[in-house]
């Protein structure tokens, strides 16, 4: 389990969300956790203080092993940040104007932007889409999970318009799960 969360942290480059497919292929391999898990690992980190990818490593670490799952997976995802800022902050201090290193950095934002967003788009087919479903009727019309897919929607939308604090996104749509059902 260590080895797994240290090479999510060591590879996961753009943030939390980009640990996303890190776990995707750990939950694939060992069975420590389901895709459902992880869109639960999702909605509890993303609803509680500190940085996502952490959250949800010691989420999945204690959900695998309890609590010192969760305090394992935590310090093995960590790890690698520690290691890696320490070692950029010496070449930075020293290699400052490197134009190689410029290049280096401009060359990882689009592996960022693709981590995190196949990382979304497999949030977004776990939450609004219903496959199983789908697949047993055939129908167009049970494809969607609908009141997901409405308050998704109206939840965005309220984000573009208002921009509002994140945390009242969170609690509405925490409202809206426990009067709707989903």
């Amino acid at each position: 389990m260590f080895w797994e969360f240290f090479k999510a942290g060591l590879f996961a480059v753009g943030g939390g969300l980009a640990t996303l497919p890190f776990l995707y292929d750990i939950s694939q391999r060992t069975g420590w956790f389901s895709a459902e898990d992880i869109a639960n690992m999702i909605a509890i980190s993303e609803s509680t203080p500190g940085p996502l990818g952490v959250n949800m490593a010691t989420y999945a670490g204690f959900q695998a092993m309890g609590m010192p799952g969760g305090i394992y997976t935590t310090l093995s995802l960590t790890a690698p940040a520690i290691i890696i800022i320490s070692l950029v902050y010496t070449v930075l201090k020293k290699y400052r104007e490197s134009d190689t290193l410029s290049r280096i950095f401009y060359g990882l934002r689009p592996a960022s932007t693709a981590l995190i967003a196949a990382a979304g788009l497999g949030v977004a087919k776990i939450a609004l889409l219903d496959l199983p479903l789908f697949a047993d009727t055939g129908s167009l019309s049970t494809l969607f999970r609908w009141p997901s897919l409405i308050l998704a929607l109206v939840i965005y939308a309220a984000l573009v318009k208002f921009r509002w604090h994140p945390i009242i996104y969170i609690a509405i749509s925490a409202a809206a799960g426990i009067a709707l059902g989903l």
